[in-house]
């Protein structure tokens, strides 16, 4: 590895905010302890409330941030907003100009690309080739498949940019060996792709007391409850929540005190509450809308069981879900379906129960065995905590530090 003799400046470029699931838990906590491995990190990042902003750059724990454009979509009161095919295109293009213009600016020695998004990725690109900087890839996702699209042109462009980026950078980097594999097929080296899976920041996520946990399940009506959660976006594209609203069904007429809980906002928000009357567990529902980052770690105490539901489709095998790594930290065994990573990440003894995949009645049955089980809902506490120790993101973040020197090397030997 060679001597830094000198803070190197990375730059990130994002298409999402801070708040987004993989900007708030990917990409700022790979930046905050980057920079405590000895890097300097700025991140250029859209905003899903770009004219509303009150400070469009920040300072988190040492990393820079600067806002320069909307993003492609506008979230506001648990809602994601999509643009016209008409005013996609004005944002977008303006997006793309922002972030090129903010990368000309950056005295940065490593360009990294977060997601394989158009405007991120012509940016990008352009800035590497007019500084002669090396540039990295970062793939989180599926993105042709899990992103929202209203038209197959849209789709499209996304799969053009997503097969197309990893042969124009440097090297790739991608948290699923599912989307390695998928990459190798397309012709990539495999030497040129290096898994970095997702984690937990351990310094969002720690033990809420006793007392605070008693007074929120008091808040929400899930004192003496068993309850069954779900953290994340309600996004049914994304995320196949009605699968498990459709196990919860099942569950609850077996065990009367039985609660589902989902935290979380999205397109869908609407369409999961008319989906709970129609099943009739509206009143065993409680849905909490978004909450805070700082609160999470509390309102994942509150659960019994937490879940990540997931389809065998092309999106779900190509995510590494940030729900389990962020339950086994917070003490609270996971269900989901045999799904991509899913059985590599569980390790063996396995810390994730899962079920055949598509299949509510199978997942109502391994929860029901787990909330009346209290010895193996400690076991897989037990199990979680034991797996997540690898997944500290200070320790991915210093694993992925020969991939940054790497490439600083390189750019030292070719332009000095």
């Amino acid at each position: 590895m060679p001597n830094r003799t000198k803070a190197a400046h990375v730059v990130f470029f994002l298409t999402q905010d801070l708040q987004s699931p993989s900007g708030l838990g990917r990409y700022l906590p790979w930046a905050k302890y980057l920079v405590r491995e000895g890097y300097r990190v700025t991140i250029l990042a859209l905003h899903s409330s770009f004219e509303r902003l009150d400070e469009k750059e920040l300072m988190y724990d040492g990393v820079q941030v600067r806002y320069v454009s909307q993003m492609h979509v506008r979230k506001a009161n648990n809602k994601t907003e999509y643009f016209s095919p008409s005013q996609l295109i004005k944002v977008s293009l303006a997006a793309t100009r922002a972030l090129y213009q903010a990368g000309m600016r950056e005295d940065a020695d490593l360009l990294l690309i977060a997601k394989p998004h158009p405007m991120n990725s012509i940016a990008g690109l352009r800035v590497g080739r007019r500084k002669r900087l090396p540039v990295i890839l970062d793939c989180d996702d599926y993105e042709a498949e899990s992103n929202h699209t209203s038209s197959s042109l849209q789709k499209m462009i996304l799969r053009f940019f997503e097969n197309t980026m990893p042969r124009k950078v440097d090297l790739v980097t991608t948290n699923t060996y599912f989307n390695k594999n998928r990459m190798i097929k397309l012709g990539i080296p495999e030497g040129k792709i290096h898994y970095i899976p997702n984690g937990v920041d351990t310094e969002r996520f720690w033990q809420v007391s006793a007392e605070s946990v008693a007074q929120k399940k008091a808040e929400v009506g899930l004192t003496d409850k068993k309850v069954i959660a779900y953290l994340g976006s309600l996004s049914l594209a994304n995320h196949p929540v009605d699968l498990l609203f459709k196990a919860f069904a099942e569950i609850a007429k077996a065990l009367e005190k039985a609660r589902l809980l989902i935290v979380g906002g999205g397109k869908d928000l609407d369409t999961l509450k008319s989906l709970s009357l129609e099943l009739g567990i509206e009143d065993k529902t409680i849905f909490t809308g978004k909450v805070r980052p700082d609160e999470m770690n509390l309102y994942y105490q509150l659960a019994d069981v937490s879940i990540d539901p997931a389809n065998d489709i092309l999106a779900d095998r190509g995510r590494c879900p940030l729900k389990i790594f962020e339950s086994w930290q917070m003490g609270v065994p996971v269900v989901s379906s045999d799904v991509g990573d899913r059985a590599i990440l569980a390790g063996e003894p396995p810390a994730i129960l899962l079920a055949a995949s598509n299949d509510p009645e199978e997942l109502s049955r391994l929860l029901l065995d787990l909330l009346h089980n209290e010895d193996k809902l400690l076991a897989m506490r037990k199990q979680g905590y034991q797996r997540i120790q690898q997944y500290y993101w200070e320790e991915i973040a210093g694993k992925s530090l020969a991939i940054f020197d790497q490439l600083l090397h390189r750019k030292r030997n070719k332009y000095g």
